[in-house]
Parts: C-alpha cells; structure tokens; sequence
C-alpha cells in the first residue's frame, strides 16, 4: 500500500498577496501536478488538516481545493482510504494537460506579453468569477450594477438628438483633455451642495468611468514598485489599475469604522497612496468614521501621501445625514476624488469624473492626451443637459425610493428565512448588503454550495487578499424587483440548510 505523500514533495508556494485566493491557487497547482504526471495515478494525500498545517493555511483552504478536485474527478475519496490520485485514462489525462501547460518558451523566442500584462491578465482570470456573477441574469443579488431598466431612454434618445443636430458640428474638433467645460461647471455644483466638495470646474477631468479615473490616476502618480495601500477586502477594480501601474500592494484591513489607518501605518508608513469607498466602503458596506478620516487625512498630510477617495455610489443614501467627502474636510490637497455616471445611470455610459488639486493637472492632462485625448463627445452634451433641466435630480429621487424599498425586502426576507443563521447588517447607502455567516462557516464552501443550486452569490473572502477571520454574503440588491428578492432568499435558504 503506499503511503501519503509528504507534502515537500509537492513544492507547493501559496501567496497571501496574490488576487486569488489560497483554496483556488492550491487547487491549481495540485492539479496542474495531475496532469503533469508529478502527482501519479492512485498516490495518497495528505488529510486536510496535514496539508493545512503544513502549509500554514486553515483547513477550510485544503478542504475547498481538494472538494473542487473531487468535483471534477481529479482526485477520489473513500472512507477508511483517505484521499487518492483519480486513475484517469492516460488519454484523457494528455488532452486536460493540454489545456493547463503554460506556453513553451523556445530558446530566443521572447514572451508576448510585458510583466504587467501577463499581472493584468493573471488578475482578470481570478476575477472571473465575480464577472460572470455581476452579469449573469439568473442571479437575484448581483453586485455593482444598477437597475437599467426604468432609465429614461427615450428623453435620453432625443437630448442626445438634439445635440447631435444643434451642437455637434460646433464641437466636432478635438476638444480639451478635460472635457466639455459646462458638464464639468454642472458636475461642480452638484457635488458640491451633495457631497460638500470644494472645486472649480477648472478642478475636474472626466473619465470613462471611475476605472478610466483609477487607470489614469495610478498612471501619473506611481512609479513602478512603488507601496500603494488598497482596502481588504477592497474593490478589484482598484487592485487592477494599480497592477497595470505595477506598484506594490499593501492589503489594509477594515473594520467596522472603515479602513484602519494604524495598520496601513505599521505595514507601510511610507506608501505613495490609498485608494479608499470611505463613503460606502465596497464590498463590507460599511461608513468610514469621522476619527478614521481626520486621522487618514493627517497620515497623508505627514508623509506627503496621497488619497483616491473613490465615492461610486454615495448618491444612494437612505438614511442619516452623509458624512462630508474627505476632499471637502481636506486642508492640505492631498486628496483626489472620483465619482462616476456608471453607477447612477446605466453602465454603458462610460463617463466618470476627477476632482484634482490644481498642482497635479498639468501631469494628468498630459498623461490623459496620451491615452486617448478626451472622451467621446457627444455623450457628454447630453449629459449636460439631463442634469441641468433637472432629470438627473429626479431620477435620482426616483431610484432610491426603489433601492430602498428592495433593500428593506431583502432585509425582512433574509430575517425571517435565515436570521438565526446569518447576521445581517443595514446599510445606509449603496446598492448591496453584507450578511455575515457563523464563525465556523466557510463563505467559499458556501459559494460552491449555492453555485451547484444555480445561485452563484459572492463572499467577502472573494474581494479579499488575506484570510479572513469570518465570512460573510455580499448581496446585491439593485437589480431585483421585491417579489424576486423574496424568492432568491427561498433559494438561498434551501442551499444553507441543506448544505453537508
């Protein structure tokens, strides 16, 4: 009979820093060694706990991987057996390896992609997950993406007719790298009198969205391996920007207050900046404190640091008085604040905005001519007008009594079907929910469960770069009618209580 196979064998190197969490990297390097013939054919593995320890991760890591090995056939089970190599057919086995090899590297044959390419690449893979559950149309509580169906398409359609017979042919030339002035001057005064922002419309740069705005940003402002702290669990759209720009990310934890500055100051005093949702904290949901802000802001201020408040959907707000935006209690211009259309309109509308320090525009405007000199025109003509006749105002109204009316649902609905099991917190803005499971219940073996059912949900763990202590469901809530919601929690609610 052979024996287990010591876990040295396997020269497996797990990263707590890398985008993809521990579970799913060690899944891919197990069965990258299956298919490579360095794990053979009926060879016994570790238990769980064994390779837990080994690797200095918790059990629930080596649990997750080798289910999804089991899953798919990689690897067989048996009680009184342990866990074992599938006996795959040497065929089979071939045409999978097929499909995991890397790329042969032929002698002076150079690779196609630069270092930050194949990082964005790696990045995207393991973010694939969250791409087709925000998108898919069978899930309930996608997250990230608003409601579009009760937008106003055919105003819409006739301002942008409008413009494109009047004004158009005025404009038709190359405008300025910061865009269409009176979109920005109507931009400034309603962040201003909303969020308390302190600008001029000379201050703003609009974007495609607010990933064009953390693209561009981390651009101009990052050297390469320079320290760049990001929330943890964060927004990977951030994590993203700041690949491309290959700087060094620094995890920071959050808390119930928001981001915790001392942490970020023990693990990297010295970071070039932050990229913070102090207003709806994605994904934990949560409002960064007063103390938290004059305390972060004061960091930025000593080490000459500086802060990408990134304010997504700060529009959303259901209850309570917002606390200002960090650029508004800002005395010393370190702070550099991003808003978006995407979120609030409809997504395809690629327009976001920048409010910057006047010191920094004339690097941002060269940097963003050599992007893609400005953004498209027409669209931003359009959008002047929504908001200055007044739509935008009473959209807005209009879709959060909706949010909030879905919100409550699902908060009522996740009470009464699952609230001995779940702790469910209330937001006061945004779009989506955390609801957190039991200490000792993994997020990601829950995923799985629920995926199997057609619910493919997200955990907390899925945005975060270190193990977590606990786990929660993040819901969104958006897109669903009530009745939907209510049905999505029946289903939710099945999937835990039968899970094994």
């Amino acid at each position: 009979m052979k024996r287990a196979l010591p876990i040295e064998k396997t020269n497996i190197i797990l990263d707590q820093h890398a985008a993809a969490p521990l579970y799913r990297q060690l899944y891919e390097r197990l069965r990258a060694q299956i298919l490579a013939g360095q794990l053979e054919m009926g060879v016994r593995l570790p238990s769980t706990r064994v390779l837990a320890s080994e690797l200095g991760v918790s059990r629930n890591t080596t649990a997750l991987a080798y289910e999804l090995l089991l899953l798919e056939g990689y690897i067989e089970s048996r009680v009184g057996d342990g866990t074992r190599v599938a006996r795959l057919q040497s065929s089979l086995l071939r045409q999978a390896g097929k499909s995991v090899k890397k790329p042969s590297r032929q002698p002076g044959v150079k690779s196609p992609l630069a270092q930050r390419g194949q990082a964005l690449l790696d990045a995207e893979r393991t973010g694939d997950i969250y791409s087709e559950q925000a998108t898919s149309g069978t899930n309930p509580f996608r997250v990230g993406q608003p409601d579009v169906t009760h937008f106003p398409y055919e105003l819409w359609a006739r301002l942008v007719a409008k413009q494109a017979r009047q004004a158009l042919p005025d404009v038709a030339s190359y405008q300025h790298a910061q865009g269409y002035l009176p979109l920005r001057a109507a931009i400034a005064t309603h962040i201003g009198i909303t969020r308390g922002v302190q600008c001029t419309p000379e201050q703003l740069i609009l974007t495609s969205g607010s990933q064009g705005a953390l693209d561009l940003v981390a651009r101009t402002l990052l050297d390469p391996g320079q320290s760049a702290w990001v929330e943890d669990p964060g927004y990977m759209g951030a994590r993203g920007a700041l690949l491309a720009a290959e700087a060094r990310l620094i995890p920071v934890p959050v808390d119930e207050q928001g981001l915790n500055v001392e942490a970020g100051r023990q693990l990297s005093s010295s970071a070039r900046l932050v990229i913070v949702t102090p207003s709806h904290q994605f994904p934990s949901a949560v409002t960064m404190s007063l103390g938290r802000r004059l305390e972060l802001l004061e960091w930025s201020r000593a080490a000459q640091s500086w802060i990408i408040e990134d304010d997504y959907d700060s529009e959303y707000r259901f209850s309570g008085r917002p606390l200002q935006a960090l650029q508004g209690l800002d005395n010393s211009e370190r702070v550099i604040y991003i808003g978006t259309f995407s979120k609030v309109l409809f997504p395809s509308l690629r327009l976001g905005y920048l409010v910057v320090p006047p010191a920094l525009l004339p690097g941002l405007n060269a940097v963003r001519r050599l992007i893609d000199v400005h953004p498209p025109l027409l669209e931003q003509l359009a959008l002047t007008d929504f908001i200055v006749e007044g739509h935008f105002a009473r959209y807005l109204r209009k879709m959060r009594a909706m949010y909030l009316e879905r919100r409550n649902t699902l908060i009522t609905a996740l009470t009464q079907e699952l609230g001995g099991l779940l702790e469910i917190t209330t937001p006061e803005a945004g779009m989506h929910l955390v609801a957190w499971l039991p200490q000792d219940m993994s997020g990601e073996y829950i995923i799985k469960q629920t995926t199997q059912q057609g619910l493919p949900i997200l955990s907390l763990s899925t945005y975060s770069l270190r193990p977590l202590q606990r786990d929660a469901l993040v819901l969104g809530f958006a897109t669903s009618t009530p009745k939907e919601l209510q049905t999505g929690v029946q289903k939710l609610a099945r999937a835990l209580r039968g899970r094994s």
